[in-house]
């Protein structure tokens, strides 16, 4: 190849950014499909001479959701364009799981082809590549905004910040010890207090 072939040749940046990888449902099958995608058109890629970087960004605080201008988990950007083409959201019971809180948190929810999906649809993610590899444009992108941090991230943050701080073990700890129905009697201050030994997740 030469060296004008190789200045010329197609970029294609993949960003995948999410709340959490440990229990929330969106984020882990979203990641999943996400590889999947990229196997799927990797042969495609190759012949079309593209260099594809993917970067996976954990967003946990809100100036990095400020910084990144995300305002919905999870999120997928091909070259700067976000693949979904609008924004919807729903309750997502794993988030609230993953940050200790009592107030729900909402997640993405994908709209491909008139039906909603939890997780991005691999053939979504497929359609996006291809577009930013042959200089396409799959559609009106979702506005992004770095004016403020969405409340409901904002609550999402504060609450996981203050269960690290107050329970007795780690958050990556509390993902499995116990059932959530039962997190208020093992992973908590007042667990600790009630087992001379430790809370439940020791």
């Amino acid at each position: 190849m030469t060296e004008m072939q190789q200045n010329t040749k197609k970029k294609v940046e993949i960003d995948f950014m999410y709340i959490d990888l440990e229990v929330c449902t969106r984020c882990m099958g979203t990641d999943d499909n996400l590889d999947k995608a990229l196997q799927t058109v990797r042969s495609v890629l190759e012949a079309a001479g593209a260099e594809v970087t993917v970067r996976k960004t954990l967003i946990d605080s809100e100036s990095k959701a400020l910084e990144l201008e995300f305002v919905s988990s999870p999120t997928i950007r091909v070259n700067g364009q976000d693949v979904a083409l609008e924004l919807r959201e729903s309750v997502c019971e794993s988030c609230g799981e993953a940050s200790g809180g009592d107030q729900p948190v909402d997640c993405r929810v994908w709209v491909y082809q008139g039906k909603e999906y939890t997780v991005a649809p691999v053939p979504m993610i497929v359609d996006a590549i291809l577009a930013a590899t042959y200089g396409a444009q799959a559609g009106q992108p979702v506005p992004r905004t770095a004016e403020s941090v969405p409340e409901n991230l904002k609550r999402f943050f504060a609450a996981k910040a203050s269960n690290a701080t107050s329970s007795c073990c780690s958050t990556q700890a509390q993902t499995s010890c116990c059932e959530p129905a039962q997190k208020s009697t093992c992973c908590s201050p007042a667990a600790e207090v009630a087992q001379p030994s430790g809370c439940g997740c020791r």
